[in-house]
């Protein structure tokens, strides 16, 4: 590596620095309470990762209302009062050890399988999810088939994310992530199988990106051009991890470019193995003018190409050789770490000091009375 200490440089994300390009991914946890409440175990478990030496911790995903957007039972919200303080204690936490931190924010739409409001699931269209729900979070059996969400319910999902995102930050978060990602809300939109709208939201790609468009400009419009906001995409999904985009490098060039141009400061990319390219080499290839084949840009390198704003890259970086390249090739600008961080809550420390780092073990990192679980696809 011409730069060993490039992971451990300042970065600028919208109007923070980060100390390093070091960042926690968001993982799924249900340890918050019934009412969704940030506990003291996590005030603990978000603390020793900023301890740890991460420039940045992004959180588990936080419902956005009291209707259809919770995940999981015990999943945190962040819809009220009590709700806000709970996490300014996470966030106080956080920026005494020297971190920053943003709140992922979600809408689980037709994947939920543990809501305290509302029993039915909502999404794009009454489509049954693939697979079955994740016995982790308490779930079994199929997914229920969700009722296509009217357009007052579009309004009242971006609202959601609006008033959480405010919330957000007065509660001190130094940023939000939109949760586009991974099968959820936003990404049923973006995916062609579980949309099958006929409206303005449904058919072509630029059609199935309009909600996640809508949800950007909305938030940034409600918190103001200096907080820091972004979004989380994928094409593999928690029930569904091989998806890939049919339209390949074009559906790419639509769905960055359009997010690139919604007033966010960062899109956070993640797939299985962050460095590989976003489609399969054996699909027909994509020439661009120049006449360079580009058939082996990653998910993330398409992320760049095309949004033009700060590239978060996710996908089994532990190793800080891999970490390093995709930051040095110019495909990344910060890095984020899901099992890694999990086995290795002072992965940063560690790798400054030349020390081994511990491998993930499922059995010692995920116990019963922690309840948590990497989502990483």
């Amino acid at each position: 590596m011409t730069d060993p200490k490039l992971l451990f440089k300042t970065v600028t994300l919208g109007n923070i620095t980060l100390n390093n390009r070091i960042g926690v991914a968001p993982m799924a946890r249900v340890s918050a309470t019934f009412e969704g409440l940030a506990t003291t175990q996590m005030v603990s478990y978000y603390k020793s990762f900023a301890r740890g030496g991460y420039g940045l911790i992004i959180t588990e995903a936080i419902y956005t209302d009291d209707k259809y957007s919770q995940g999981y039972l015990n999943n945190p919200g962040l819809i009220n009062e009590e709700q806000t303080r709970a996490w300014k204690k996470v966030v106080d936490s956080v920026h005494q050890a020297g971190a920053k931190i943003f709140a992922q924010i979600m809408h689980v739409g037709a994947l939920s399988q543990g809501n305290r409001f509302i029993q039915e699931t909502i999404g794009p269209s009454a489509v049954q999810p693939k697979g079955k729900q994740m016995e982790f979070y308490e779930g079994k059996g199929l997914y229920r088939i969700p009722r296509e969400a009217t357009q007052q319910e579009l309004s009242e999902v971006i609202n959601g994310f609006v008033n959480t995102a405010k919330r957000a930050k007065t509660a001190g978060f130094d940023g939000v992530e939109i949760h586009g990602a991974n099968g959820y809300l936003l990404d049923q939109f973006l995916t062609d199988y579980t949309n099958r709208r006929t409206d303005e939201y449904g058919g072509s790609t630029e059609n199935r990106v309009r909600l996640l468009v809508e949800v950007s400009k909305a938030v940034r419009e409600a918190v103001g051009q200096d907080f820091t906001i972004g979004i989380r995409i994928s094409q593999g999904k928690v029930n569904d991890y091989n998806y890939k985009w049919a339209g390949k490098e074009k559906d790419a060039e639509i769905i960055f470019s359009q997010l690139g141009s919604a007033g966010l400061d960062f899109i956070h990319v993640t797939e299985y193995e962050a460095w590989q390219p976003a489609f399969p080499k054996d699909e027909e290839t994509i020439i661009t003018n120049s006449g360079l084949d580009n058939s082996d840009l990653s998910l993330a390198a398409l992320a760049k190409k095309y949004g033009k704003v700060c590239v978060i890259a996710n996908g089994h970086l532990e190793d800080p050789v891999k970490a390093k390249e995709i930051i040095e090739k110019g495909e990344a600008d910060i890095i984020t770490l899901g099992k890694g961080a999990l086995a290795n809550h002072d992965w940063v420390n560690k790798v400054k000091n030349g020390e081994p780092l511990a491998k993930f073990d499922e059995e010692k990192v995920l116990r019963p009375d922690v309840k948590i679980k990497d989502f990483e696809v």
